[in-house]
């Protein structure tokens, strides 16, 4: 029986898990490798959290959200950020209708379930700071009315790590509103071997019906997912575990700012649903570890002489890993 038909919530939890777990076959259909990528994208889902992906152009970072949309059956809308792209052309604005000689709210593209906000570090901060409250109070507010947003909703926000020049960085406090950083690196000589070859045999990154991309799950499966993540047991050990990896990034000498209770929390939700997705009803150690870069490497901030000796977020994350002690 196709998941995507109930009308309810799946009751099994093994095939939501299941329904999940073949994301990762549907979506190699359109991208090549990425699966750390995609496995952040379904992490975020589950914990009704946010994505930016970093990349340099021409990685797939757009091709992997589109591809998991239409694996979930889901709404999703792309919004390419330049200098000139208002808050309005994000959330909606109010309409005058002369027929009826009233204003009526016309919606954004914010208004989906999986919103693409490509290259988002080149638009001015005013029009960053319209998706603040929709990924953070998943509403909009317009001319004094809240509006709430579908369900699911996930924003993906892509940017360039290399291009700099007429960008606006986003500040911290925005940072910090995306559960995960997911970097999306080149392919390894083989999967670009198969990228090229897909290509040569009629690819078409604009049409993934062709490519064979199906629904494998619906919003029935990743709410029941969402129920038995919430589910997953915490240790008082793990627990303690995650909060000392945490304020260890705030001793690091290193790093001018460190993790705050906010980020503890993320660290702690993505452990939790990276605990189901593998199959347990408990986190471990592991699991804290596996998500910790990801979860963090975007709220901790180096110190100007540690990025002049080529000193990163990441080697800073491992190496507080490596020292923190680990529960038994």
């Amino acid at each position: 029986m196709d998941p995507t038909t109930d009308n309810g919530p799946t009751a099994d939890p093994d095939r939501a898990r299941a329904s999940l777990e073949a994301l990762r076959a549907e979506i190699s259909k359109a991208v090549v490798g990425q699966d750390p990528a995609v496995t952040g994208l379904v992490v975020a889902l589950l914990c009704r959290g946010h994505v930016l992906l970093e990349g340099v152009p021409g990685v797939a970072k757009t091709l992997l959200v589109r591809a998991l949309a239409s694996s979930l059956e889901l709404d999703t809308k792309r919004v390419q950020f330049t200098p000139d792209l208002m808050p309005s052309d994000v959330t909606g604005s109010l309409v005058y209708d002369a027929r009826t000689t009233e204003f009526s709210f016309q919606p954004g593209p914010v208004f989906t379930n999986l919103l693409l906000a490509d290259e988002i570090n080149r638009t001015p901060p005013k029009t960053q700071s319209s998706l603040l409250e929709a990924m953070e109070e998943r509403q909009v507010t317009v001319d004094g009315t809240a509006r709430p947003l579908p369900d699911p909703f996930l924003v993906a926000a892509t940017q360039n790590p290399v291009e700099y020049e007429g960008t606006y960085p986003l500040p911290e406090a925005q940072l910090d509103r995306f559960l995960l950083k997911l970097t999306v690196p080149l392919p390894s000589r083989q999967d670009e071997i198969d990228v090229l070859t897909r290509h040569a045999e009629g690819f078409n990154p604009r049409d993934l019906r062709a490519a064979g991309v199906r629904p494998v799950a619906g919003p029935a499966d990743l709410e029941a997912a969402r129920t038995s993540v919430a589910k997953t047991s915490v240790s008082p050990e793990i627990t303690a575990y995650v909060v000392d990896v945490c304020r260890a990034t705030r001793d690091s000498p290193s790093l001018t700012l460190g993790v705050s209770p906010r980020g503890a929390t993320a660290l702690l939700s993505t452990a939790r649903a990276w605990a189901w997705l593998t199959g347990r009803d408990y986190v471990i150690p592991d699991d804290v570890k596996a998500l910790a870069l990801p979860t963090l490497r975007h709220r901790v901030q180096l110190r100007p002489e540690a990025e002049m000796e080529g000193v990163t977020t990441d080697s800073v994350i491992n190496a507080i890993l490596a020292q923190v002690p680990v529960p038994r």
